[in-house]
C-alpha cells in the first residue's frame, strides 16, 4: 500500500479520536450537569463568600460586588474531572472489547496527567467542603497548609519526571534545548504550584476561568499533536470538551461554580501537560490572563504590607474592573478576547 495513504489513514484515525473526544465529553458533561446541580441544591452545597481579602483585611468590597452569589452551588469541577475519568474508562473498555484501537489511558502519555487531576481534585474537594462548613480562618484550608500540600505533590511529580522519566531540559523558542540538570526539579515545582494557584485566583467571575482554560487545553492539544503525543492530545480535548459542557451552565448567570476541586486540579494538570510537551516557556503566554491576575494579587499584597496603600481598588484584577463599573460579562468577554490572542501567539511560538 502507498506509504502516503497509510500515513494519511493513521492520522485521520487519530484526528477523529481527538475531535470525537471533544464532542463526546461535551455531551456527557451537559447530560450529567443538570442532575448534579439539583443534588447540590438539595444538599445546600453553596458558595460561602470569603471574609478576608488577599491583603488580610475584611473583604468589604468583594462582598459588596458578589453578595447576590452567596449560596450558588459550587464544586462544579466534579463534573469536569468526573467526565474526564468516565471518558478514560469508556475508552479503555472499548479497547479491551476490540471496539476501538486506542485507549485514553497511556502509561507513557496520560498516566501522570490523570494522576495529577485526581490527586489535586481531592485536595480541592477537601478545601471546598471546609468552605461549605465554614471551617478554617479563611473558610477552607488555610493558605499555608494548602500551599504546602500542593508543593508536596508537585515535588513528588518533579522527582518522578527527573529520576524515572529522565526529563532534564526545557525548550526555549528560537534558542533550542537548555539542559537544567537538578534545577529541573525546582522549576517543575514552581510551574505546577504557580499554574494551579493562578487558575484558582482567576476563577472569580461567571465563565472567566472556564473560557480561558478551554483555550489553554485546546492549545496544548495542538502542541501535543505536533509533538507526536496523540493520546495526550486527545486527553487534552476531553478536558476541553468537559469544560465547555461545564461552561454551558457556568456562563452568566452561573447555575454553579467550579470550586477549588476544579480550579486547582485543572491548573495543576495544565502545568504537568506543559512540562510533558516541553512547552513551559509558552505556558505563561497561553495563560497570559492567569499570569496577569496572579501578579495583580502579588502587587496588591506587597503594596499593602510595605506602603500601606492599595494599587488596585480590589484584587485580583477582574474585581478591580468590576469596582470601576464594568459589567461582569464585559470583564469576562474582554479577558477572553485577550486570552484568545495570547493563546494564538503561544501556539505560534510553540509550533514554529
Amino acid at each position: 500500500m502507498n506509504p502516503q495513504l497509510i500515513f494519511f489513514s493513521q492520522n485521520l484515525r487519530y484526528l477523529l479520536l481527538i475531535f470525537g473526544s471533544l464532542v463526546i465529553s461535551f455531551l456527557i458533561t451537559t447530560l450529567i450537569a443538570p442532575p448534579f446541580i439539583r443534588v447540590l441544591h438539595k444538599y445546600k452545597i453553596g458558595k460561602q463568600l470569603r471574609d478576608k481579602a488577599s491583603t488580610g483585611e475584611e473583604a468589604v468590597v468583594f462582598k459588596e460586588l458578589h453578595a447576590k452569589k452567596a449560596g450558588t452551588p459550587t464544586m462544579g469541577g466534579v463534573v469536569i474531572w468526573g467526565t474526564t475519568l468516565i471518558m478514560v474508562a469508556l475508552s479503555s473498555i472499548s479497547e479491551w472489547l476490540k471496539i476501538t484501537d486506542n485507549s485514553l489511558f497511556s502509561r507513557k502519555e496520560t498516566l501522570l496527567p490523570i494522576f495529577t487531576l485526581i490527586a489535586t481534585a481531592l485536595l480541592g474537594a477537601v478545601d471546598d467542603y471546609m468552605n461549605l462548613k465554614g471551617h478554617g480562618k479563611s473558610k477552607g484550608i488555610n493558605v499555608k497548609p494548602k500551599f504546602f500540600l500542593l508543593t508536596l505533590f508537585a515535588a513528588f511529580a518533579a522527582f518522578w519526571f527527573y529520576y524515572r522519566l529522565g526529563f532534564q531540559g526545557i525548550h526555549i523558542p528560537f534558542l533550542g534545548e537548555a539542559q537544567l540538570g537538578i534545577w529541573y526539579i525546582p522549576l517543575f515545582i514552581l510551574v505546577i504550584t504557580a499554574t494551579s494557584n493562578a487558575v484558582n485566583i482567576t476563577d472569580g467571575l461567571d465563565g472567566l476561568a472556564g473560557g480561558l482554560l478551554t483555550m489553554a487545553f485546546t492549545a496544548f492539544a495542538v502542541i501535543a499533536y505536533f509533538k507526536g503525543l496523540l493520546i495526550l492530545s486527545a486527553f487534552c480535548m476531553v478536558i476541553a470538551g468537559s469544560i465547555i459542557g461545564f461552561l454551558w451552565f457556568n456562563i452568566m448567570p452561573a447555575k454553579f461554580y467550579m470550586g477549588d476541586t476544579g480550579a486547582i486540579s485543572l491548573g495543576a494538570t495544565l502545568g504537568v501537560i506543559a512540562m510533558m510537551t516541553d512547552s513551559v516557556f509558552v505556558l505563561p503566554i497561553i495563560g497570559f490572563i492567569f499570569v496577569v491576575e496572579t501578579i495583580s494579587v502579588m502587587i496588591q499584597v506587597f503594596s499593602k504590607k510595605v506602603f500601606k496603600k492599595k494599587v488596585f481598588l480590589i484584587a485580583p484584577l477582574h474585581h478591580h474592573f468590576e469596582k470601576l463599573g464594568w459589567h461582569e460579562a464585559t470583564v469576562v468577554m474582554r479577558f477572553w478576547i485577550i486570552g484568545a490572542f495570547s493563546t494564538m501567539l503561544g501556539l505560534l511560538l510553540a509550533t514554529i
